[in-house]
Formats: structure tokens, sequence, C-alpha cells
């Protein structure tokens, strides 16, 4: 059996890429997630009876938790989802981002190299260090072109230099310790279990209560968005079979600008929500101030993962999107139990 620690498992990437793995019998997931507001155990509680599931409440930052979590498990593989996330939270609070981003990665990494370096020749070479990052370490793109990876970085916000820093991390435990590492930069998730400040959520919650629709700027800031499943599938693909040292993009196909979302979202709740007394939906569209330093364009060239790894994306983005406005109109009680801390679905990101 397959034991894989997987730190972040309680928020949206990692609690689905739970979910599907565990769909295995021959894995065991031992989970280490601080549970900071978007961690929220109600993503995991059916798994409560799962004896392959391991929840240990704790911080990436904690070497000693850490090691221990390594050497008495005797871990296979670390998946990292760790990570502050949301651009709009880094504006008003970078402190957090480096915090766990930079100094979490690298406590992680450094703690997996002192594990690795002991093991046995062969569980050496099956050992996997696997870090999720983001196409916004990459910066902006024009109308034209995609993120490779071997596109420069360019990040522009708080949250995506702290990604960035943490991607270059990852490839110098590798290149200088041997470290057997994956890095997977993914497009836009969306899907089951996001926390409500992410856009599709949070418009999918503020249109049934009939509240405004907050749209940046003009609407036109696009972005590739990928079903979240879809993307643990590749996490999962890469897991096996990647090649140490090498990285990974991982999109959707599915460039959007975020009015043509939000369009989308208004007309699938038209749809599923007849009697609602704020139809049509887009009436509560509302365009306000867009926020600092906000990339034009995201687009991702998944063509390296789909040539060598044989993954691609099986939702296309109006058959994921229904999923997803279904899954979160049939889960309200989760939506009210996650958003039960300080966030109110009020703006974020607007400090100069």
């Amino acid at each position: 059996m397959q034991t894989i620690l997987t730190t972040g498992g309680a928020g949206f990437i990692g609690g689905n890429f739970i979910h599907l793995v565990l769909d295995r019998p021959d894995v065991r997931i031992i989970n280490l997630d601080a549970l900071t507001y978007a961690g929220n155990l109600d993503t995991l509680a059916a798994l409560n009876d799962n004896p392959h599931h391991t929840f240990i409440h704790g911080d990436i930052n904690d070497a000693r938790l850490v090691t221990q979590l390594l050497n008495e498990h005797a871990i296979d593989a670390v998946v990292n989802f760790a990570a502050e996330s949301h651009v709009d939270r880094s504006i008003d609070g970078p402190a957090a981002f480096i915090n766990t981003n930079i100094l979490g990665t690298f406590n992680l990494l450094d703690c997996a190299r002192s594990y690795w370096s002991k093991l046995n020749i062969a569980k050496q070479r099956t050992f996997r260090f696997l870090h999720v990052s983001t196409d916004e370490v990459y910066g902006s793109l024009d109308s034209t072109g995609l993120f490779t990876e071997l596109t420069p970085y360019a990040p522009n916000s708080p949250y995506s230099a702290s990604k960035a820093a943490s991607d270059h991390l990852v490839r110098a435990w590798f290149h200088t310790y041997g470290l057997p590492v994956l890095t997977t930069n993914c497009s836009n998730n969306y899907g089951p279990y996001q926390f409500p400040e992410k856009l599709i959520p949070l418009m999918i919650l503020k249109a049934q209560r009939g509240e405004s629709l907050p749209i940046y700027g003009d609407g036109g800031n696009i972005r590739d968005w990928l079903f979240v499943l879809d993307h643990c599938r590749a996490i999962w693909r890469v897991l096996e079979a990647g090649i140490p040292g090498e990285v990974y993009n991982i999109g959707g196909n599915s460039e959007r600008t975020n009015l043509e979302v939000v369009n989308t979202l208004c007309e699938l709740l038209d749809e599923l929500l007849p009697n609602s007394v704020h139809r049509p939906h887009t009436q509560l569209k509302q365009f306000v101030t867009d926020r600092p330093g906000h990339d034009r364009r995201y687009a991702i060239d998944a063509s390296k993962i789909k040539r060598e790894l044989h993954w691609q994306p099986t939702e296309t983005f109006e058959s994921g999107m229904r999923r997803t406005v279904i899954w979160y109109l049939n889960n309200a009680n989760w939506c009210e139990r996650v958003m039960n801390g300080s966030y109110r679905g009020e703006r974020l990101g607007t400090e100069n």
C-alpha cells in the first residue's frame, strides 16, 4: 500500500484530491492541515470512518511534527497543497503568504530531504515530492500566446510572488540535493468545496440571495478554467508517471472572461431556480473598481502533460459549471458552516 502525506488536505483542491484517491484500495492518506479559514473538516466528513485516511491538525512550518509524520507512517510521497491562495487576501495581508507559501514549503522540503536521504536505495528511487503551484507565477499574457513550462516567471501579486519563490525552492532542492520533486502549475480551478471568496462560488451564493454581483473593471480579464476533479486526476497522473525534476502545466482548455463566467452562472441559476424572485440573475451584475495589479489574461499550454502522460480534461466548461452550480445549490449547509468564521462575502484586496 502506498502512503501519501498530503498537506492542506482540508482545503479545496486537497480535499477533492483525497476523495478521488481514496476510491483506490491501495492508497493511504496522512492529511496534515492547519485548518485556517479556508480549511474545513466538513469537506472530509464522508471519510470519518475510512481507515485509509488519518487527519492531523498541524502546521507545515512545524519541523518536528512533519519529521514525525514522515518517519512514523513510512511516507512514500508528499503532495503539497498547503498554501494561502487568494490574490485579494495577499494584497491586504502578504505576511501570511510569505510564511506559509515560502517558509512552509522550505520546511517541508528540508524535512523531506532529511527523511529521503535515510531511505534505502529502492525507496529513494520511488519517493516523490509533488508541489502544487499556479499559472499566476508566469505573470500576464496579451491577447495571444499560452504559458508553457519554459515561460519565464513574472509574478505580479504578493500571492503569485510567494508561489514563484516556493517553485524555485522546489527546483533547487532537486538540482542541489537530488530530492525527486515534481511541480505542477495549474490554471484557475472551480468545483465542489471551494471557499466562497473565490469568483464562482461567491457569485452563486450572492445571486441566490439577490445581492449584487461585483465584477472587477470591465469584466474582460481572461482565465483558463479547470474543473477541480480534472486537476486532481492530473496530479495523480504526475505522481504516478512524472519524471523527477520536471514541471507539468495543467489547464482546462476553457478560456473565458470574468463577464462570460458570471453570465453563464446567471443563466444556469435562471434555469435551475425557476421560482427565484431574482430572475433574471443578470440584473444583479455590478461593475466595480478593478483590483490593484490585476493580470489581464492567463492561458495554459497543457500539451506536455497530454503528450507525455496522456492526460487531458474530461469536463468542458459548460458541463463542469453545471456540476458546480448544482453542487452548491444542494450543499447550502456546507456553505453556511464553512463561512461561520470572519468572512461574509465582503470585498477584499482594495488596499493600495
